[in-house]
């Protein structure tokens, strides 16, 4: 099975399409306003409209109200949504389309917070006291291997680029794989090349 390709942190209609041209399976908008790639729902649901209805567009939240999520899955034809904050597993699951929780891994404590959460798919971040995710920071892959035997899809993200993703796929094997940052020539502006250069690694490590 392919290995998913989600990239994150899509800010404008040109990298949404440029994602999607070079094979990208999801991508991802964030609704956290402490984000360099913060995007409000009225400008996400303009570029939703415009991307073919096959691409899986992905809320990306942190502690965000109930009511903003709602809004977001209804105008922005969200097929997953994200939580990467302190949300309650009763949270995540509760608008009725797949979710998936993502965890700041620091040490192997952090993957018994993961069964707590029966969400459709768990999202491993790198731990970093500076943002909730998207500071291009790795961590040790092989608490992934672990993670992977607790029974879930997993997305590995975190400092994932095109020099290392291919390794990254080949340790893991993971469900998918989520980049912003690795793919960008600033925050929320993607590089061509870089999105090309990603997916194209991620398919040779299959």
């Amino acid at each position: 099975m392919s290995t998913r390709v989600k990239i994150c942190g899509i800010t404008n209609l040109a990298d949404a399409q440029a994602a999607v041209d070079a094979g990208a399976d999801a991508l991802g908008f964030n609704f956290s306003q402490q984000s360099p790639r913060f995007l409000d729902v009225s400008r996400a649901a303009e570029i939703s409209r415009q991307l073919a209805p096959f691409v899986l567009r992905v809320g990306v939240f942190v502690d965000a109200p109930e009511e903003l999520v709602t809004r977001a899955l209804r105008e922005c034809g969200l097929g997953m949504l994200q939580f990467h904050g302190t949300e309650t597993p009763e949270f995540c699951t509760q608008f009725g389309v797949m979710s998936m929780k993502a965890f700041r891994i620091r040490d192997g404590e952090t993957l018994k917070e993961l069964p707590k959460y029966a969400t459709d798919a768990w999202l491993l971040d790198a731990f970093s006291s500076a943002a909730p995710g998207g500071t291009g920071e790795t961590f040790n892959w092989a608490l992934a291997v672990e993670a992977r035997k607790l029974g879930k899809p997993i997305f590995l993200a975190g400092g994932l680029t095109p020099e290392n993703v291919a390794a990254a796929v080949r340790q893991v094997r993971p469900f998918g794989v989520d980049t912003a940052s690795g793919v960008e020539i600033s925050p929320g502006k993607k590089d061509n090349a870089r999105l090309q250069a990603f997916i194209q690694a991620v398919r040779s490590a299959e």
